[in-house]
């Protein structure tokens, strides 16, 4: 595990700050909404599906914490005045943004890359590149507005080392990966928001579960192991980091 594994938030560690979470119904994206919640956070819970969400919702509502905000968006189809109507219905809602966890992500099964299409590259590039770049630029203005700002890319090894047949998934996440360092550059001037990468390795996530079927579950890490770096990340603790890609586990 990465320095950060034994953090301990305070409980008021995001106490009235407004987090939009992606991929927010399952796997690292859950137990990221309901650990920013339990630390005082309004959280807009973002997915495809809403049923999955409104399980998140009532999870969160359970624990007596703020209630979360549900906003459904299909990142493939997304246009970009899609991701503008998303940033305005914050601000119209919620009035600020002070942190976005990008963690939606979309990949097939590996496969060598001349049997992938021209169709799917372009799934995986909208879904796990394009999305967050135009969510994130669409709400700028908030995240500016907010006196400690953080975005976290929930990134991969695929894309930090790529290696046989990951292909458009692991060229995405390449992308990520230069698209923090480039944006954490362009942000120095402005010291309260930052941007940095996660990198989870191997975790119990529906997302392992389709790419590694035969694994043990009950072996490896389980998503709220890796909370105390999220939190670390998204929290005021953070305030001097940017551009960094940081590996949850010290060895994938």
């Amino acid at each position: 595990m990465n320095k950060y594994k034994d953090y301990s938030p305070p409980e008021n560690l995001l106490q009235n700050r407004v987090i939009l979470v992606t991929g927010a119904g399952q796997g690292l994206g859950r137990a990221a909404a309901i650990a920013y919640a339990k630390h005082g956070a309004i959280v807009i819970l973002h997915g495809r599906n809403v049923k999955k969400l409104e399980r998140v919702y009532d999870e969160i509502d359970a624990l007596g914490k703020t209630q979360p905000v549900i906003y459904p968006l299909d990142f493939e189809k997304a246009t970009e005045n899609d991701f503008l109507t998303f940033a305005h219905a914050i601000a119209e809602q919620l009035g600020r943004l002070d942190g976005i966890l990008h963690n939606a992500a979309f990949l097939y099964g590996p496969s060598p890359i001349e049997n992938q299409t021209l169709e799917q590259w372009q799934t995986l590039l909208r879904i796990n590149l394009m999305a967050p770049f135009a969510l994130t630029k669409a709400c700028l203005g908030l995240l500016k507005a907010a006196p400690d700002a953080s975005v976290i890319m929930t990134t991969s090894m695929q894309g930090h080392k790529p290696t046989a047949y990951w292909g458009g998934f692991a060229v995405a996440k390449a992308g990520v990966e230069a698209w923090v360092k480039m944006q954490a550059d362009e942000w120095e001037a402005l010291p309260n928001l930052r941007i940095n990468a996660l990198i989870p390795g191997v975790v119990n996530t529906p997302q392992r579960a389709k790419t590694h079927p035969g694994e043990v579950k009950q072996a490896l890490l389980q998503p709220d192991d890796l909370m105390p770096v999220y939190l670390f990340l998204m929290g005021p603790d953070s305030g001097k980091i940017s551009g960094d890609v940081i590996l949850c586990q010290a060895q994938q």
